[in-house]
């Protein structure tokens, strides 16, 4: 059964090495192996091929929010509800300032303050938009200067193609994981398109601040994952460029993969610890008033 499957692989072995221009009577052995080696490579890269155009795609593409509009526009009109309220607020807190120099300045800041929430709530979706633009260009033309050949399996030498056969699985399996957090990664950000509004409102609310920079911060974060893993790739393609790292490219690249999944799992857990301790500080605080009018 096993010579069948070779007899069947045969006639594609020898198309290859006909393929081959420089083939001669003089260099006939090492073109065989050449042809061998380049066949048995586009074996191997077919199915890597599909996976990184993908991760590609994800890297380079900007992130469509047509999805979340709608839902957006529900969201910016449950806030513009509370624009009259603020407002009243500051025409309140300005007429009874008195005569009081640092009081009517403060409501002159929060008034102007609001008014900048509210332009800037109306075109979040906009402003959202260009962010994700802006990255999307700046990560693609970074990608664009690492070498095509730097993701796929090739032979420059015998060391490389020992390592490539034996580490082809760990190299898939890295792949696999970034081009799954990229996907978590484009849904995210194509659904924040509806947090970045109440990012925006909740910055410009003093007792909501902290709130509003955890929404603003993250959302940035996570759309900015594209150009430093573009910045990653980059660095670690120049690496081969460098006589010591030529010999084990399989190595860099599995590398380069890795330090982009360890990194996205370091400011995932970056976030959630600090979003942990934003919300368990004003409950302390107001544990601890509670727990001094009882006292008292």
């Amino acid at each position: 059964m096993r010579l069948k499957h070779l007899l069947l692989l045969l006639p594609l072995f020898f198309i290859s090495l006909a393929s081959a221009a420089d083939c001669g009577i003089t260099n006939l052995a090492g073109c065989i192996a050449e042809s061998f080696f380049n066949f048995l490579l586009s074996i191997l890269n077919s199915p890597l091929q599909p996976l990184l155009d993908f991760t590609h795609n994800l890297l380079t593409q900007p992130v469509n929010t047509d999805i979340f509009s709608g839902v957006w526009g529900v969201i910016v009109y449950i806030l513009s509800m509370f624009y009259g309220i603020l407002l009243m607020y500051v025409g309140f807190r300005f007429i009874l300032s008195g005569h009081s120099p640092e009081e009517r300045e403060k409501s002159k800041t929060m008034l102007a303050n609001i008014l900048i929430m509210m332009v800037l709530v109306q075109a979040s979706y906009y402003l959202y938009a260009l962010i994700i633009e802006i990255v999307s260009s700046v990560s693609t033309i970074t990608l664009n200067m690492v070498d095509t050949h730097f993701f796929l399996l090739t032979i420059d030498n015998i060391t490389n193609i020992g390592l490539e056969l034996s580490l082809i699985v760990p190299y898939l399996v890295s792949i696999l994981i970034t081009l799954i957090i990229l996907v978590l990664r484009y849904m995210i950000v194509s659904a924040g398109v509806i947090l970045f509004p109440i990012g925006i409102f909740f910055y410009f609310i003093e007792p909501l601040r902290h709130y509003g920079k955890l929404i603003i911060n993250f959302l940035i974060a996570t759309i900015s994952l594209t150009f430093f893993y573009s910045i990653i790739f980059l660095a670690s393609s120049q690496l081969l460029e460098i006589s010591a790292f030529q010999n084990i490219k399989i190595l860099v690249m599995i590398g380069a993969f890795t330090f982009v999944n360890l990194g996205t799992l370091a400011l995932a857990l970056f976030v959630i610890v600090k979003s942990a301790l934003k919300v368990v500080n004003p409950v302390m605080k107001v544990v601890s008033a509670v727990g001094a009018v009882v006292g008292a």
